[in-house]
Order: C-alpha cells, then structure tokens, then sequence
C-alpha cells in the first residue's frame, strides 16, 4: 500500500526482486530474521543484518529491524510498523489504513530520530489512494513544505482488459525557470500489455514500454510459468506422484532518446536479462547477466517451523576481470508454505495423488491432472500472499 501502482501493475517490483533476491553482494553477507509469535498473529518482526566478510573492510556492518502490527490477519494493507536501524533514519513509524469498501487508503511516514535532516522528505511522508478493479490514483505529500516542493509524487493508472497505460509524477529535478511539474524530466509514461491474474500460483507476463525522464527509453518483459511434471519428490508423502515448478524469465532494456551524450556509451544503452528456476520447494536457481558482469545464484529452502534460506551467489565483474561470492541466511516463520509445495488446495492445477485418481493410468505425453479453483478464479482460503492484487488494482 506504500508504493505506487505504477510500479506494481508494469512489473516493476517483481523485475526488482528478480534481478536482486539472493544475489548477495560479492564479498558479503546477509541474515535475515522473519518471526511471528504463535500467540499472537498479528505481529511480527523483521531484522536485518548485512556487511563485509572482511573485517578490515572500510565498510560497516548495519542493523534493521522492523516490528509490524497488522488490525486483522487476513488483511495486510492497514497496519502500523516501527523500523529502527544502525543508520538513517534511526527510528522510523509508518501507518496505513485501507477501506476496501470504499476502495480509498491513507498512509503516512515520520522519520522519529535521525542524525541529520537534509530534504524535506526528512520530516515526513502523507499518502493518500483510490483502487478499484480498473483505476487507480494516488499521491504522496510532504506536509512540512510549501509552494512547489509540496507534492512528492503521483500516479495515475488505468487497466482494460489486458491493455494498461499509466503516468507517473516523480520530481526528481529542479528547474529555475519554471515550477517542478512543468519540467518534462518529472514526468514517466507507461503502457504494457498483461495476462494473467498476478497470483503466484497462476502463469502470467507482462510487456510494457516506458518513458522515463524525457530521456530514457525502457522495455521490460517479465513472464511466471506454472509448470507441473509427473515426477516424485522424495521429501514429499508417498502418495504425491506430481511436483510443481515455478520458472520467471525477465528482460529489461535502457536506451537514451536524447544526443546529450554519446551513444556508444554503455551506461546510456544497457539491458539485463534473468531467469530462475524453482525446481522444486527445496531448490531454487537462478541467474542473470548483463554487459557489466553476470551473476549465478543457489538458494536451498526448508518448510521448517520455523523455515530457514540458505543462498549462495558468485558474482563475475567484467570491468575487472574478478568473481566474487556472498551468502545469505534467512529464517522464517511469517511467510505461508504453500507456494512450493505441491498442495492440491494452493496450485494452478492439482498434482496427480493414485488415491484421487483411480482408475487412471499413466501415459507417456498426457496429464491427467485435476483442475483447482484457483484457475477459476476462486482465490478463497488461499493465503494473503498468494492472492492477486488485481481487485485493488
């Protein structure tokens, strides 16, 4: 509910976690702690730790934490949470409130404690919102500002069928000659076409271009198949004869439109593209390159109670020749374990039990699988995360 819907509905958010998740830093670690208590589900808390595994490294090793407080369990858009980190800003509150009845959230930002005030973001964040199935718009105001700084952003989005065009306010640039919204550079267009119900649990892409800027070009493309394969998992129970797999392939082009610089300059003109593949509730593996370097990552996942992710990435530099490796460590017991395992409740279609499917042999190029009410569009009892986001756009 914090972020817009311009970076939700063109994928912006699910290229991010594609081309970041798991791929630790080189020379680096990362933990992340994710826990719940089993009295009380309506909080939770999150922290963080990440630096240099050189100790004589220049860098830091820095510390977050957040505790969230969410009114009802089956619904995380109104929420309170106080984040508290090692660096700016040390305290942080944040607060939303969603009406879905109405379709319209507030939510605001107030950086408490921090060593040093520079802009006026510093001194807080109000935002307000209105989703429905086909629109939505919104803005974030600096409330301790006046004149032109005023306004921190704005979104406008609309969705039919498959074809959404959206536009995006973001001042980023300041012009003496007129105000910041008449500057073109402030300014970001978008139009993408999309399939699919932006649920894990069913296939989707999405294609779109983008104006950022006034001066850079962007194209992305990002695709999630569900793949079900006659093929036992040994750690599963011995009547699942099927797994699911979850692949994400994403692809991501920037040029510049304008002649201010060269343009055989490859920070002008670059793209990256990404893969990853869950082979199974254990395994994921992934991977993406580019023309700075590439990057090759290997997670392992337990569904523990709590859960825990181990993840290993090496890193290859190819401005200076060098590979580098980092880990990463999560444990958590927050998140439902229900988008990897092969449960007949939580899958696009339900994987194959003999004990459901008697009478029924299996035959080499056919799937006789059974369909789930997910592909019907019944997402009832299936856990928040799982949900898609189309009906509050």
């Amino acid at each position: 509910m914090l972020e817009s819907s311009y970076n939700i509905l063109f994928r912006k958010l699910a290229l991010r976690c594609l081309f970041d998740d798991h791929f630790e830093d080189g020379r680096h670690f990362t933990t992340k702690l994710l826990l719940k208590p089993t009295d009380d589900p309506h909080v939770d808390l999150m922290a963080t730790i990440s630096g240099p595994l050189d100790p004589k490294a220049e860098e830091t090793i820095i510390g977050n934490a957040v505790f969230r407080w969410q009114s009802d369990v089956d619904d995380p858009h109104t929420f309170g949470d106080l984040c508290v980190s090692t660096s700016d800003p040390i305290l942080l509150m944040r607060a939303c409130a969603y009406f879905p009845e109405y379709g319209i959230g507030a939510f605001g930002i107030l950086p408490v404690l921090q060593k040093k005030r520079v802009s006026l973001e510093d001194y807080g964040v109000i935002g307000l919102r209105y989703g429905s199935s086909n629109l939505s718009v919104g803005a974030t105001l600096m409330p301790y500002s006046l004149g032109d700084e005023f306004s921190k952003s704005a979104w406008l989005v609309s969705k039919i069928g498959r074809l959404t065009a959206g536009v995006q306010y973001d001042p980023k640039f300041e012009t003496k000659e007129s105000a910041r919204y008449q500057n073109l550079k402030n300014w970001n267009y978008a139009i993408g076409y999309g399939l699919g119900t932006g649920s894990p649990l069913s296939p989707s892409f999405n294609f779109s271009l983008e104006l950022a800027q006034n001066s850079q070009f962007i194209a992305s493309f990002y695709q999630h198949v569900v793949v079900q394969r006659r093929v036992k998992n040994p750690l599963e129970e011995n009547e699942v004869v099927g797994i699911t797999n979850y692949i994400d392939f994403g692809f991501e082009l920037q040029t510049r439109i304008d002649d201010q610089k060269a343009s055989n300059n490859i920070q002008d003109s670059t793209f990256q593209v990404a893969a990853s593949w869950q082979a199974n509730k254990n395994i994921m593996l992934k991977a993406k390159a580019g023309p700075l370097g590439s990057s090759l990552c290997l997670a392992f996942k337990s569904w523990w109670k709590p859960s825990f992710t181990f993840s290993m990435s090496a890193v290859r530099d190819r401005t200076v020749g060098k590979t580098s490796y980092g880990l990463g460590l999560c444990i958590d017991n927050v998140r439902e374990a229900s988008y990897q395992r092969a449960d007949p409740n939580f899958v696009m279609l339900t994987p194959n039990k003999e004990h459901l499917a008697e009478g029924i042999q299996w035959k080499t190029g056919s799937r006789p699988m059974l369909q789930a009410n997910v592909d019907s569009g019944n997402f009832d009892g299936v856990p928040r995360e799982l949900r898609p986001l189309g009906r509050i756009l």
